[in-house]
């Protein structure tokens, strides 16, 4: 069992994962807002904001503690504004993608010499699997090729280190957040038909319990066909 940085960790999928992590006896630190309403450890900090990152990290002992030892990252948090290029202004685009890609780099950054310590695992979450070219959604189909090429790259970089890094590629997963994406679009929303949250922490949990002789480094998790 070991300490997991959770960012996102009062959305859907990040909620569901610190129960999983919990529930299977591992230590878990949540990042990012609110989440000093979970029952785990926290450290408040606003991911649009990827500079605040360092000065939230170490900003009480407790926090430096938790960055002190790391086992695992996983990184969940991001947003998603539906507009079209000519209706985004250059402010929604520095929040998606400080949200979405900086403040996860910068989360890395500041845990990586734990992570190199504890041989550990890294864990982004990204968009379903081929997600490309979708109109009115440049912004955020853009920041999750930018997470995936920042995972690929992190993966070469710290293999010296034994630092693991994976990507999952989550379809369809039954959170308010598609639910919110799915109406903007005037798609129809049925949680029944989609993954659920709690299936695709198990999912992840699944990831990060690999045995240490070989690790999965892209996984696609796509809903049970109905």
């Amino acid at each position: 069992m070991g300490h997991v940085l959770v960012s996102g960790a009062t959305g859907g999928i990040g909620k569901a994962l610190v129960n999983a992590l919990v529930g299977a006896g591992h230590q878990v630190t949540a990042v990012g807002r609110d989440v000093g309403r979970l029952d785990v450890p926290g450290i408040e900090v606003d991911l649009a904001e990827p500079e605040s990152l360092a000065a939230a990290a170490g900003e009480t002992s407790d926090a430096a503690a938790a960055m002190a030892e790391v086992d695992a990252l996983v990184y969940c948090a991001a947003i998603a504004p539906i507009a079209a290029v000519a209706d985004t202004d250059p402010a929604t685009w520095q929040r998606i993608l400080a949200v979405n890609v900086a403040s996860a780099a910068e989360l890395v950054r500041q845990a990586l010499p734990a992570l190199r310590r504890s041989r550990g695992h890294v864990v982004f979450v990204n968009a379903a699997p081929g997600m490309t070219g979708v109109a009115r959604w440049s912004g955020y189909v853009g920041s999750k090729a930018a997470l995936r090429e920042l995972a690929d790259s992190l993966r070469v970089e710290e293999a010296p280190h034994g630092v693991r890094v994976t990507t999952v590629y989550p379809g369809g997963t039954a959170t308010e957040l598609l639910r919110e994406v799915r109406n903007t679009f005037g798609r129809p929303y049925d949680p029944d038909l989609f993954i659920q949250p709690h299936t695709l922490a198990e999912m992840i949990c699944w990831v990060l319990n690999t045995p240490r002789d070989a690790y999965v480094c892209e996984v696609s998790v796509l809903p049970s066909p109905r």
